[in-house]
């Protein structure tokens, strides 16, 4: 099982990337702007399922492959990298491009507000290569059980991704005017958010386990 600095060290690091805003942050926000707080914390309940479902399947598939071959973990570690930095760019040209998600032109109810936010968590890029290629650095080999540690990290990105995207959906929630009055703060969130994709995806490239 993981020791408590590994807890710690992956829990500040998925603090980082949570609370940089992407697809999922500016889901939940478009949601709240746009229908309030009821469907924007359903929606962020099926957001982190979706993300449990990527947690899984990483464990279970990059893990096996990361306990037996480090060279096949730094090509995902680098490639990951580079994908992370290519999000990054693109957020930064195409900041304007999210800008308009708090529209959304039906409401959905309860368990489709859910399936909606589940799809999104399930397709999330950023969340994908987070697991893929930061998730397996925090795994210590010598412990044995590659994959249940993966788990349990993984368990322990979601439950902080909850607490992130229940406060975002909250606090545009309670400032749907404010944030309708000008599109352009939606797009200086997603233009810092990409600034620092792109310095987490050099220092994922930089740095990491060579054992």
């Amino acid at each position: 099982m993981i020791s408590l600095s590994q807890a710690l060290a992956f829990g500040l690091a998925s603090l980082v990337i949570i609370v940089i805003p992407g697809p999922s942050v500016l889901f939940v926000v478009g949601r709240a702007l746009a229908y309030g707080r009821r469907t924007a914390l359903v929606s962020v309940v099926g957001n982190e399922l979706g993300a449990l479902v990527v947690v899984c399947a990483v464990a279970f598939g990059v893990g096996a492959v990361v306990e037996r071959s480090v060279v096949v973990f730094t090509a995902i570690k680098l490639c990951g990298a580079a994908y992370l930095i290519f999000l990054g760019v693109r957020a930064l040209m195409r900041g304007r491009a999210h800008a308009g998600q708090a529209d959304v032109p039906a409401e959905r109810g309860g368990w489709r507000a859910g399936f909606d936010g589940f799809l999104v968590g399930v397709a999330n890029p950023k969340t994908v290569v987070f697991f893929a290629a930061v998730l397996p650095q925090f795994v210590d080999r010598h412990r044995g059980g590659v994959p249940a540690q993966m788990l349990v990290l993984g368990l322990i990105f979601v439950l902080i991704a909850l607490v992130c995207d229940s406060t975002w959906s909250l606090v545009a929630s309670g400032a749907r005017a404010w944030f309708g009055r000008s599109p352009r703060r939606l797009r200086l969130v997603g233009g810092t958010g990409g600034l620092a994709m792109i310095g987490l995806g050099i220092g994922v490239a930089v740095t990491g386990r060579r054992d």
